[in-house]
């Protein structure tokens, strides 16, 4: 309210000022009377080129960047470009605040280990995270505004993005580098959509040793029951000789054992897997393991074999002496078992230059072929079956020998060819291993 009583005032002040200017010129030179109107209206317009030359520097502001400040002018102009320059400033705030939320936004969905792909009505890429390009083999750059449906050329993906019935994700096998994803699609906007995918390669795996877990799991088990029901059925209608009904009853004591030592390996891997991990602080003699495994060695081999253990140097190893005894057990028994008489087997202890501890399990029996290495520690895994199962393995050992090694940092390395023999490598870690002596290479 101020400023247009001001400019009223203004306005007033140039009439009179021309008026008492154009009647002192009528007195001193005779002008006319009406020139003091004249003398007015030209003050009018002297304020109004005034002020017209102070919206013209308005305007020419508010044409530019408006980097500045507006014209610090009084009057109308100055009110309103102070309040047109606030507003200005307020929305480039405003806007500023919203940039830098949809920023964070971006870089949140940006390291999400999911992909998350925007499209528009057409299905073209309106933009992706970089887990969405390597997922699709797209490049967050180049293909924007690219159709999806000609860069990702899957039936399946094309069809269900096109059915246009998002309710269940699919998952696409085989997309880039045998990875499994299950893709999800979700309407959003004005015909938008949200594709959203995730690798479930590992769980997809995990899933699929579950179900083999479970058959080999039931077949192991229903072999040996099987044979003791028949033997169970034989002894029930059959009348059998003494010497006939002892050999049965051996058989069956045979399958009880075989399906005890099942369960009891089967236990010995839950155990690993859910226990938690073995102590940095309690240190084990190597000496004692050795002593142990071979007392146990030679039960086994009961004199067929040549057996050979020793260490180099004293040591001590932190960590689960019940699970290292298990694991250098289960290499062993399997060295002693598969190591035809008069072969030879040897248990060995020895440091490496940088300072990891190594037992070393090696023998001269029927090695295995290349093909089967890779799979050694799969559970239930087996290089012959039926002389597996005959030798009383379970075909979980190796799977126990390679979840004790990870449990306790360590690497199991396997060297074997048919013929020559086979060779087991347990290598700890140095910060698992002290009182070292004599280093070899």
């Amino acid at each position: 309210m101020g400023w247009m009583l001001r400019r009223v005032a203004a306005v007033l002040a140039c009439m009179l000022a021309g008026a008492a200017a154009a009647h002192w010129l009528s007195q001193r030179f005779g002008a006319p009377p009406w020139a003091s109107l004249l003398g007015a209206g030209l003050g009018v317009a002297l304020a109004a080129g005034f002020d017209a030359l102070l919206g013209q520097r308005l305007v020419h502001w508010l044409r530019g960047e408006q980097q500045g400040p507006a014209p610090r002018d009084g009057g109308l102009w100055g009110e309103l470009g102070y309040r047109i320059e606030r507003a200005i400033r307020l929305r480039e705030r405003a806007t500023a605040h919203e940039r830098d939320r949809l920023a964070q936004f971006l870089s949140a969905i940006e390291a999400s280990p999911n992909g998350v792909m925007l499209l528009d009505a057409d299905d073209q890429i309106v933009w992706c995270n970089h887990m969405a390009a390597e997922h699709f083999g797209l490049d967050p750059q180049r293909d924007l505004r690219q159709r999806i449906t000609n860069l990702v050329r899957m039936p399946a993906f094309v069809e269900h993005l096109q059915a246009g019935d998002f309710d269940h994700a699919i998952v696409l096998p085989q997309v880039r580098d045998k990875a499994t994803l299950s893709v999800a699609v979700r309407g959003y906007g004005e015909a938008m959509k949200l594709v959203l995918s995730q690798d479930i390669t590992e769980r997809e795996r995990a899933e699929t040793m579950r179900r083999d877990f479970v058959a080999n799991v039931s077949h192991e088990i229903r072999t040996p029951l099987t044979v003791l029901a028949g033997f169970i059925e034989t002894l029930r209608d059959l009348p059998l000789a003494e010497a006939e009904r002892q050999r049965v009853l051996d058989l069956m004591a045979q399958q009880a054992r075989r399906m005890d030592t099942l369960v009891g390996d089967l236990l010995t891997l839950a155990q690993l897997e859910s226990s938690p991990p073995p102590p940095n602080d309690q240190w084990v003699p190597v000496a004692r393991l050795l002593e142990v495994v071979e007392t146990d060695a030679r039960t086994l081999s009961a004199g067929r074999h040549e057996l050979r253990v020793g260490a180099a140097g004293a040591a001590e190893v932190a960590g689960s002496e019940t699970e290292l005894l298990s694991a250098l057990a289960n290499l062993v028994s399997n060295a002693v078992r598969y190591t035809p008489p008069g072969g030879r087997v040897e248990v060995l202890w020895h440091a490496r230059p940088d300072g990891a501890g190594v037992l070393l399990v090696q023998d001269t029996g029927i090695g295995i072929a290349k093909e089967h290495l890779a799979r050694l520690t799969e559970r239930f895994y087996r290089v012959d079956g039926s002389r597996s199962r005959e030798s009383g393995g379970t075909g979980l050992g190796l799977s126990i020998v390679k979840h004790v090694v990870q449990r306790h940092g360590g690497e199991l390395q396997v060297h074997s060819e048919p013929g020559q023999g086979s060779r087991f490598c347990i290598v700890l870690p140095a910060w698992r291993v002290r009182g070292l002596q004599r280093p070899e290479g």
